[in-house]
């Protein structure tokens, strides 16, 4: 039974239709090799656990079953393509049939005939389903309708009402976005608040930081109802403001977050995984056993390159500090320009979604082949199939080939241009970082929303600091 609500049999109607059919033409049938899918669309034949664990017992060297009985050939499967592959495979390596006991077929060229009308139907079927699901959201997305599941703080009532906050989850968020805008905490040490304190997510899992950058994300939270890139106003009550919530998103949007950099929150100095060797660029660790606190290379202590490079804890914040008191002197200074990068998990971008496209064709071309070995398809349906799938490969290649240059044309940002901002991070890091009151963890964000990493050569008794702009105005 498929998830499309069609007035049809349930499983069990259809499962007792069967075996009356196969008791009437002493068919016997084992009870450990009935299949039921229930609630599975038969679009896909890799996504249907039970079919392709049905398939895959009809392929051994001595199949114990000659016959497959469906109640209707779309029980078996909805994609032409697909149902014809697998018909193919089963008579001819297995001689297994595949009988609807619904729709009686007669032998020879017509009842292949009626068949493959039969499944197109099916197919036909399903695709305009497909479609009529997906208006009739649409529509109700236009309207500003709930159609997907309540967020933390909120729970459903049905009836089409607006979803309703829960006081004690609606404080979870509000605690999120109050430590990430107001304390400047980073979604790691959240998620750790969180889970110490052993509060749930929706689900009820613990928090990850991901969880967090999500939350911080979601615009239902200042009344906004988005589906499929729809989005509207919702009745629902809010408990963010609008300017906390653009306070947080600002700062997710400004905040650059190098590969292979350790979160705040797991390092145990507001300097840690920011200064790097200068002989194999691993990061020096906090090391605080002794009466004088240092940094130094683990790849050193691991004995894996010979001379140390070590640094004084008190001479690096010496060193950190004369450094931004010499730029907001006048120094000259240069900077890179970074994008933000998210924790959040990443949208197949319009290139990835073209080449997922040549990789499906890829498949369905394999499959005209497999259909025309099996004697199903004629030469000439063959060759047209085969054309009509070059041809859409060489349109959605030249899509792909006109994005790239597009991205090729796309002139770099300049810098320069954001040097007056750059110099007011600056001054406000340094205005952080200098002050006794300021706790380790807020330093530390700070510190990383201009500074990439800093190299400690000991040899020359420099540090070479690499700093960026990632600019919330999105220029």
């Amino acid at each position: 039974m498929s998830t499309d609500k069609q007035e049809e049999l349930s499983p069990d109607a259809q499962k007792r239709l069967l075996l009356d059919y196969a008791k009437a033409h002493n068919i016997f049938i084992s009870p450990e090799y009935i299949f039921v899918e229930n609630g599975i669309s038969g679009r896909k034949a890799d996504k249907r656990p039970e079919f392709q664990k049905m398939i895959s017992i009809a392929k051994a060297d001595e199949p114990p079953f000659s016959l497959i009985l469906v109640w209707k050939f779309s029980r078996f499967a909805r994609n032409q393509e697909e149902s014809i592959v697998y018909k193919s495979m089963l008579k001819k390596q297995h001689g297994i049939d595949v009988v609807s006991i619904t729709e009686p077929l007669i032998d020879g060229p017509f009842g292949s005939l009626i068949e493959r009308i039969i499944e197109w139907m099916d197919e036909y079927y399903s695709i305009n389903l497909s479609g009529e699901v997906i208006r009739g959201m649409t529509e109700k997305a236009m309207r500003g309708g709930y159609q997907a599941t309540p967020s933390l703080g909120y729970a459903a009532v049905g009836h089409g009402q607006p979803f309703v906050v829960v006081p004690e989850e609606a404080e979870i968020v509000k605690y999120i976005f109050d430590q990430y805008v107001n304390h400047h905490k980073d979604p790691t040490g959240i998620a750790r608040q969180l889970n110490k304190r052993k509060l749930l997510t929706k689900r009820g899992n613990r928090f990850e930081n991901r969880n967090i950058n999500i939350i911080l994300r979601n615009r239902f939270y200042i009344g906004k109802v988005i589906w499929n890139d729809i989005e509207r106003d919702g009745t629902h009550e809010t408990f963010i403001s609008p300017e906390l919530f653009q306070a947080a998103n600002d700062r997710l949007d400004a905040t650059y977050r190098p590969k292979n950099r350790r979160e705040l929150a797991g390092c145990a100095h507001w300097l840690s995984g920011l200064v790097k060797c200068s002989t194999c660029g691993a990061s020096l660790g906090y090391n605080r056993s002794s009466q004088y606190p240092f940094f130094s290379c683990w790849k050193y202590a691991k004995g894996m390159h010979p001379g140390t490079n070590s640094i004084n804890e008190r001479q690096l914040i010496d060193g950190v500090l004369k450094y931004f008191e010499q730029l907001l002197d006048g120094a000259d200074f240069s900077f890179a320009y970074r994008t933000s990068e998210s924790d959040e998990p990443e949208l197949p971008d319009e290139k990835a979604l073209y080449e997922k496209e040549l990789a499906k064709i890829d498949q369905r071309k394999a499959r005209i082949r497999e259909a025309y070995e099996a004697g199903i398809d004629s030469l000439e349906e063959y060759k047209e199939n085969r054309e009509r799938l070059t041809a859409e490969a060489a349109r959605i290649a030249g899509l792909i080939q006109e994005l790239e240059a597009a991205e090729s044309d796309s002139p770099a940002p300049d810098p320069t241009e954001h040097k007056a901002e750059m110099l007011e991070k600056i001054r406000t890091v340094y205005d952080i970082i200098r002050s006794d009151a300021v706790d380790y963890e807020t330093k530390g964000c700070f510190m990383r929303s201009i500074v990439e990493k800093i190299v400690w050569d000991r040899e020359s008794n420099t540090l070479t600091f690499f700093l960026y702009c990632s600019s919330s105005s999105g220029t």
